[in-house]
């Protein structure tokens, strides 16, 4: 079987903008989760970022992408409207996406979502527990009946996006917020999972159960390879079309 190939894209800017951050991802958001990836077998995973040219996200990258994973959070308007628009209709062609985090307000996501994607939040380093509401949900796959992370930020419903075709995950935060943080849709031809936690501050990628749901979500969005539709106004070719004369028959 051939694998499964994997983009992880980052704006990489906190980690080398910011020590602090730089501690919890010398190497970038970015590597995490791809070293994560690379442990389950099955992947061939490359990285991009945002100061590579065209942000790395040229066509044929993208063309020989399987399944782009996202994480973004302060540059989302220094992605060009052109490039989000060419991973947006990539998506619809079949690619999947994988959203992280603050990545509900990136370009891409926004447009394959049609609404504002606004939530409520805050920076608290309190307490996480993502609750696993689809356990039969291919991206549940070999997970505990819920997830705790000790810190983390606080994301709060109203989450201002389209009701979801599959909801995995909801989260509730020692605040008393609640979140739908493992969310899935169609969108054309391919397939789009958002994954709340993830801040840059906490070492969220790292964990063995995060990794899982990350692999879990690559395998559920990559692209099916299905038959490619012919849309549009098309006609038939005439000598497609079969006349049977019928006026020899004998009806009683």
């Amino acid at each position: 079987m051939e694998k499964i190939r994997v983009l992880v894209w980052n704006e990489y800017i906190h980690e080398t903008e910011s020590e602090e951050i730089r501690r919890v991802y010398p190497n970038g958001i970015h590597t995490a989760i791809a070293e994560g990836l690379l442990g389950f077998g099955g992947f061939e995973v490359k990285t991009a970022t945002l100061d590579m040219p065209e942000c790395g996200l040229d066509e044929q990258t993208l063309q020989s992408t399987d399944v782009l994973v996202w994480w973004s959070h302060v540059a989302h308007a220094r992605v060009p409207d052109e490039i989000a628009e060419r991973v947006r209709k990539r998506v619809l062609d079949g690619m999947g996406f994988v959203a992280l985090h603050s990545s509900h307000l990136c370009k891409p996501f926004v447009g394959l979502m049609g609404t504002c994607c606004r939530s409520k939040w805050r920076e608290n380093d309190e307490k996480e527990r993502i609750w696993v509401i689809e356990p039969a949900h291919p991206i549940a796959q070999n997970l505990p009946e819920y997830i705790e992370l000790a810190e983390e930020e606080t994301y709060g419903e109203r989450f201002e996006i389209p009701t979801p075709d599959e909801l995995v995950f909801v989260s509730w935060f020692s605040g008393g917020e609640v979140f739908r943080s493992g969310c899935c849709w169609k969108r054309g031809l391919g397939k789009i999972f958002y994954f709340r936690p993830g801040h840059e501050a906490y070492p969220t990628y790292y964990r063995d159960d995060i990794r899982q749901i990350l692999a879990n979500a690559v395998y559920w969005a990559r692209p099916s390879h299905g038959p490619t539709p012919t849309l549009g106004n098309v006609k038939t070719p005439y000598e497609t079309i079969r006349l049977v004369d019928h006026s020899n028959e004998y009806h009683p």
